[in-house]
């Protein structure tokens, strides 16, 4: 009985000892105080399977921000995979359905003027100079972006975009922005109305000086010697560039890693000149590296250009990110691309995907309601259909009787059983569809093309194209490969987090670019329903901790 008695006093004051080892254990650590500046990079055509390509050959930049939160599978999830709604998805977190950016380009048939089409980032109640010319601005987007919300809870924050492209510096940046700048022509320009700061003047300077001598050919690096084979594409060779660039050539400037690293100085200049990071509030700065796309667009994914250029992008992002620590700014980083991108399909149909193929020219818009008209017998209706390219948005001609109207949406229809058509959906089916949720990566074709659905801006047909199919029927200079498919190699793009100090992680699951959105508004501690958002928040702890806050489990 004593021994007995012994072992249970023993395990009570055991108990009693480990209950107030408990009890004087230290408390969770304090969440970190929010960033001084949120730095969001876009860089376009990023796809992650070029991502995936390249990652483990990065030594500068984007290794270091390998080495915080990454997402290798983001997805910009909607359907219309193009750069203007990417852009928009962004800093808003919300798809193009609620975005209104449901395309570089569509259709308003009801407005007076002429041209119908409207650029996402075009002003259509002013005139340019130039007829051929618009005038930019951000009006068409429809939700406020990060910086415009960090703006209007605190007014000294500072809110600067700079890019490759118009529509990726405004649609990042949003409506009220201190200074916003993008290539154009031979330099940078700015809103109308603005005067080009210090900052800018000093790039352009840059730019003017580097465009007044001849650029020899970049040096190729032993990891891009297998990529240095010649492909013929119509009546162009592509895939051994290496960048060489005549003095006075702005184009070849453009398409080239010159455009990022001139984005980039542009971008740091523009740190120093306003001392983003060091004022009482949280800055935003969103820069958009556009020369991937350029480059994708012109050679493909898989020559010498895109190598290159590759490891020109992680020198320059590592070069912004030295520039940044050199100026002691407490930051945050979120890299992503607004979508992917397919290579050309002369060089797929040699490495192992004959099924490549160029669309159709009797899918071109003209052509195609050229031969509609004519089946049915519509006269004096013309063009018959308004659209901006073989797939994406048809709007049908106002001109059209209801019943003329609905045999053309049949004949529509009718296209999904082309070899080269995944599917065809109407307007009124896609109005009637539920917005999707769930993974992006399971959504139907149907839930792909909901997202990028607006009732007042989208068309009265929307055509996909199936895999594989380049939306191009003739390649020509700049334009031998694209991007706007609903298929995942034009929807997945990496979404990486990186903040000084960070325990880093990597998360294989599907996750949205509309998620960056909601992590980072959690990250400054800036309260946001909901319900504005059509992302979630990341929780960028991969221990017990939780970025996000207090969040139903």
């Amino acid at each position: 009985m004593p021994f007995q008695l012994s072992k249970i006093v023993a395990a009570v004051a055991a108990l009693a000892l480990a209950g107030g080892a408990l009890a004087q254990s230290p408390a969770p650590p304090a969440a970190a105080p929010a960033p001084k500046l949120i730095v969001a990079i876009a860089v376009d055509q990023l796809s992650s399977d070029l991502f995936a390509q390249y990652r483990a050959r990065y030594t500068r930049g984007l290794k270091r921000l390998q080495q915080g939160a990454v997402f290798p599978a983001g997805y910009q999830s909607h359907a219309a995979t193009e750069t203007c709604p990417g852009h928009s998805t962004i800093m808003t977190g919300a798809r193009p359905a609620r975005t209104g950016i449901i395309a570089n380009n569509w259709h308003d048939l009801s407005v007076a003027r002429d041209k119908k089409s409207i650029y996402c980032a075009e002003d259509v109640s002013q005139t340019a100079p130039n007829p051929r010319d618009y005038v930019a601005s951000v009006a068409h987007l429809l939700v406020p972006t990060l910086g415009d919300r960090l703006k209007a809870a605190n007014p000294a924050a500072r809110n600067v975009a700079v890019a490759g492209k118009d529509r990726a510096a405004l649609m990042m940046g949003g409506r009220t922005l201190d200074q916003v700048y993008w290539w154009q022509g031979k330099g940078f320009a700015t809103l109308a109305g603005r005067q080009l700061g210090p900052a800018a003047q000093a790039a352009n300077a840059a730019v003017a000086d580097a465009l007044a001598r001849d650029k020899p050919a970049m040096d190729l690096p032993a990891d891009c010697v297998r990529a240095d084979r010649p492909v013929q594409a119509g009546e162009l060779v592509v895939g051994t560039g290496r960048f060489a660039r005549p003095k006075g050539d702005a184009a070849r400037f453009r398409g080239s890693p010159e455009l990022d690293q001139a984005t980039a100085e542009l971008a740091e200049k523009l740190v120093a000149e306003l001392d983003l990071g060091k004022g009482p509030a949280t800055d935003v700065l969103s820069v958009g590296l556009s020369a991937t796309d350029y480059v994708g667009h012109a050679t493909g994914t898989e020559g010498t250009e895109m190598c290159l250029q590759q490891h020109a992008l992680d020198r320059i992002v590592g070069g912004l990110l030295d520039f940044l620590d050199a100026r002691g700014i407490d930051y945050a980083v979120v890299l992503t691309s607004d979508h992917g991108g397919l290579d050309l399909p002369e060089r797929l149909d040699q490495q192992a995907l004959p099924q490549a193929a160029r669309v159709d020219s009797e899918l071109v818009p003209e052509a195609l309601g050229k031969a509609i008209a004519a089946k049915l017998r519509i006269a004096g209706v013309e063009p018959l259909l308004y659209a901006d390219g073989p797939f994406g948005d048809f709007y049908l001609n106002r001109a059209l009787k209801p019943k003329q109207r609905q045999a053309v949406l049949k004949e529509l229809k009718a296209l999904a059983a082309h070899p080269q058509v995944a599917a065809v959906f109407t307007a009124d089916e896609l109005a009637r569809a539920p917005s999707p949720t769930g993974s992006p990566e399971t959504w139907s074709l149907l839930d792909r093309a909901r997202a990028s659905f607006h009732p007042r801006r989208s068309g009265d047909a929307v055509i996909l194209l199936d895999r594989a199919i380049t939306p191009i029927p003739r390649p020509g200079p700049g334009y031998t490969a694209t991007h706007g498919s609903p298929w995942d190699y034009d929807r997945r793009v990496p979404l990486v987090f990186w903040r000084k100090g960070m325990t880093g992680f990597e998360q294989p699951s599907p996750v949205e670019a509309v998620d960056i959105a909601p992590t980072l508004a959690a990250l400054v501690g800036l309260a946001v329903p909901e319900a504005e958002f059509d992302g979630r928040c990341l929780d960028l702890d991969p221990g017990a901790g939780d970025t996000c806050g207090a969040r139903p489990r």
